[in-house]
């Protein structure tokens, strides 16, 4: 049974097996930024065979970030760091412990000629020399007197012993931070129209509604278009009540979240909306004109009390040729239908009989008035993303745990320094060693500076 557990330890303790999770991890990743996601994949309904589209759909493909997959690898991952962890910590626990003897003869053992130097110092002065430079630049300070000779010995940078680890429990938190926000972020959508105010969001996974602890009402849509009628930008004027109490306000742009409450609001549609009004001309045979506003369902009498008159329909772009208005007109003799086009001259240039071809198409055809339509006031709805992540403080905190691991992997390092003093005759004999897990290199100019200010330092005090 012991043999099977340590088989079963070592293979989830392998760095072998992370790279592996690690591989798979950013593999999916990949497949999920190439491959549409969720709502986005039903454009790709079209392309694909059916049987394929559902083969894919089963397999998790066009949502993985909510995957089983997803979950497993990030479970394994996470199995396999903290048996790594556990592992190896308790060596780096037992370096960190560790307190150098001063006296130490193995340190000094075949040490270079340039790591030594003779002075006609006193052997304690330079000893007192070595300690106060040491202090400055290193912990845990200590010092052997023996017969002829004294030893120091000092530390520092014990603590990057475990920037690694820190590194480990980042991914951890980060792993933790992403199931959190999968499992219980909120993820939902809201068409506001202009005007008014909603304080509940559809629910994307469930056709249910979520009521929000706020309102948001959009004050102002606005949206300008390029030449070719494609958008080229558009923003929402939204304001947050509480109580009935506006509490923020500020304009959404796309890829411009604002957040509020802990919900995060992004730009991410925008319609027309039905049941706006139109500004509509009456001109009578006489020269008289009459201006007015009206609506879907708007129905008036005429001015000259000929009949009434009633809106029909308000269309936005009728079969491609621009706003249009159908009204009825009823007298006591007959009722009238037919369309108010704005731009009835460009239609006509177009094709001059369609007034002939199509007696609707004639904005006269009820007298003595002739209709024109001088334009539409369009109203907007704008179509807002609603989520609201749980995980993302764990997320953040993840990333300030592994800038700290990664600062203490890349820029520190635990070492020792070793000083001997010898008596030699008049003179006495100053060797300078350390001992390092890693930055060999590093240590050797730490080594190199203290000999230099050690040089210095009993120079002067001669």
């Amino acid at each position: 049974m012991s043999k099977n557990k340590s088989g079963i330890w070592s293979f989830f303790s392998s760095v072998q097996l992370a790279i592996v999770l690690l591989s798979l991890i950013a593999f999916f990743a990949l497949i999920g930024t190439l491959v549409p996601q969720r709502e986005a994949a039903g454009e790709l309904a079209g392309r694909l065979s059916p049987a394929l589209f559902s083969f894919l759909q089963k397999m998790q493909i066009f949502d993985l970030y909510h995957s089983v997959w997803f979950f497993l690898l990030s479970g394994l991952l996470a199995i396999n760091i903290i048996i790594c962890s556990l592992d190896r910590l308790p060596l780096a626990w037992r370096r960190f412990r560790m307190r150098p003897a001063p006296q130490n003869d193995d340190a000094f053992k075949n040490i270079p000629d340039e790591n030594k130097f003779q002075s006609a110092s006193d052997i304690q002065k330079a000893a007192d020399a070595a300690a106060v430079l040491l202090r400055k630049k290193y912990r845990n300070v200590a010092r052997t007197d023996a017969p002829g000779s004294v030893f120091l010995c000092a530390q520092k940078g014990r603590f990057s012993l475990f920037g690694v680890y820190i590194v480990h429990l980042s991914f951890l938190v980060l792993i933790a931070g992403a199931i959190i926000g999968s499992v219980f972020g909120i993820e939902g959508y809201v068409n506001i129209m202009e005007g008014e105010a909603v304080s509940a969001i559809q629910l994307r996974n469930d056709n249910q509604s979520l009521p929000l602890p706020f309102s948001v009402r959009c004050d102002k849509f606005s949206v300008e278009f390029y030449d070719s009628g494609a958008p080229k930008s558009f923003q929402s004027a939204l304001t947050f009540l509480k109580d009935k109490q506006a509490v923020q306000s500020g304009k959404l742009l796309v890829n411009h979240p604002i957040v509020f409450d802990g919900f995060r609001f992004y730009q991410a549609s925008y319609g027309a909306a039905p049941g706006g009004k139109a500004t509509l001309s009456l001109l009578r045979s006489d020269g008289r004109r009459d201006v007015m506003n009206v609506g879907e369902g708007y129905t008036f009498e005429l001015p000259g009390k000929e009949g009434s008159f009633q809106v029909l329909r308000v269309e936005e772009n009728l079969m491609k040729m621009g706003p249009a208005i159908k009204v009825a007109v009823r007298s006591e003799k007959e009722t009238v239908n037919f369309w108010v086009f704005q731009q009835l001259e460009k239609i006509k240039a177009m094709n001059p009989d369609i007034v002939r071809q199509v007696p609707m198409f004639n904005p006269g055809l009820f007298r003595p008035y002739t209709f024109t339509l001088l334009g539409l006031e369009e109203k907007y709805y704008t179509g807002l993303q609603v989520n609201r992540d749980p995980g993302t403080p764990v997320v953040g905190a993840a990333a300030v745990l592994l800038i700290c691991g990664l600062l203490l992997v890349l820029f520190s390092y635990a070492r020792q320094v070793f000083i001997r003093i010898d008596q030699v005759k008049d003179n006495v004999r100053i060797s300078v060693t350390g001992r390092s897990y890693k930055n060999k290199p590093g240590l050797e100019q730490e080594v190199q500076y203290l000999l230099a200010q050690l040089k210095d330092n009993l120079e002067h005090s001669k």
